[in-house]
């Protein structure tokens, strides 16, 4: 994406964040609205604006207000954005959050019934660190350190040459 297309779709996706987040006096519109994402064509006619409204219970009605609401919303977001032509709004539902959310659900379902049977999913045991190993006094190369005046870093003891 190029950096005009970059800055003119977050410019865009705040101020049409702005004009729903203030609200409508459209009852269909309910729970929380939130713009995830706007892509814009090639040549700044047209714009797809992605949502995700919570909770799931409310998003066939809200969508359908939304879609009814799209000129308003067009027209406010345009007093928010300076540009010549503003683009044909177009507003769908992002489903990419609700694959989010429900690979998440599906990940605590995983651990919760490995710890049911004693199984971690941890990739690392629960280990206290050993005395060598993370401590400030040893370095990587196995050195101890010496001590700095503050604001200086400790560096490890080396010979002389």
């Amino acid at each position: 994406m190029k950096r005009r297309t970059a800055t003119l779709a977050s410019n865009l996706m705040r101020a049409i964040n702005e004009v729903i987040s203030r609200g409508f006096k459209d009852p269909r519109i309910r729970g929380l609205v939130t713009v995830t994402e706007v892509v814009l064509s090639e040549d700044f006619k047209q714009a797809k604006v992605k949502v995700t409204v919570f909770p799931e219970e409310h998003e066939a009605l809200t969508m359908h207000g939304l879609k009814a609401a799209t000129p308003m919303i067009r027209s406010r977001a345009m007093q928010r954005v300076r540009i010549k032509e503003m683009p044909q709004l177009t507003i769908v539902l992002d489903e990419g959050m609700k694959a989010q959310a429900q690979v998440m659900t599906l990940l605590a379902k995983a651990r919760a019934e490995a710890e049911q049977r004693g199984v971690s999913l941890d990739p690392v045991p629960d280990t206290p660190p050993t005395a060598d190993a993370g401590t400030a006094d040893s370095t990587t190369d196995g050195g101890p350190l010496t001590e700095q005046p503050a604001g200086r870093e400790a560096q490890p003891d080396r010979e002389a040459p």
